[in-house]
């Protein structure tokens, strides 16, 4: 049996980890774009684009879980640290500074 993570500083890394593979990250990437895609008709317009934005995040991010690293989302445990960390890992990678936090994560850049 697993242990539970009571700290966001031991999630960090373990989130890392479940995201070991560059495809994982890319389709996770990709979704977490989208999101930000239909959230700008969703503010404006409302109405059914609110149902576009989790699907874009999530539907990437669960297909590459389950199509790509052949793992259980960290979101089904841990639903507010993975959508935290989900940007997070995001907003590292597309400033080029997620690579350090890779490498203490055990994971190759």
């Amino acid at each position: 049996m697993a242990r539970t993570i009571t700290r966001y500083d031991d999630f960090w890394p373990y989130y890392l980890r479940e995201h070991a593979k560059p495809e994982t990250r890319r389709l996770h990437y990709i979704g977490t774009v989208l999101t930000f895609v239909f959230l700008a008709p969703a503010l404006m317009q409302g109405g059914w684009w609110w149902l576009l934005v989790p699907l874009a995040g999530y539907g990437f991010a669960w297909g590459a879980h389950f199509g790509v690293e052949k793992n259980r989302p960290a979101t089904f445990t841990y639903p507010l640290w993975s959508l935290f960390s989900d940007y997070r890992m995001f907003f590292l990678w597309l400033s080029g500074r997620l690579g350090p936090h890779l490498k203490r994560a055990g994971v190759a850049a």
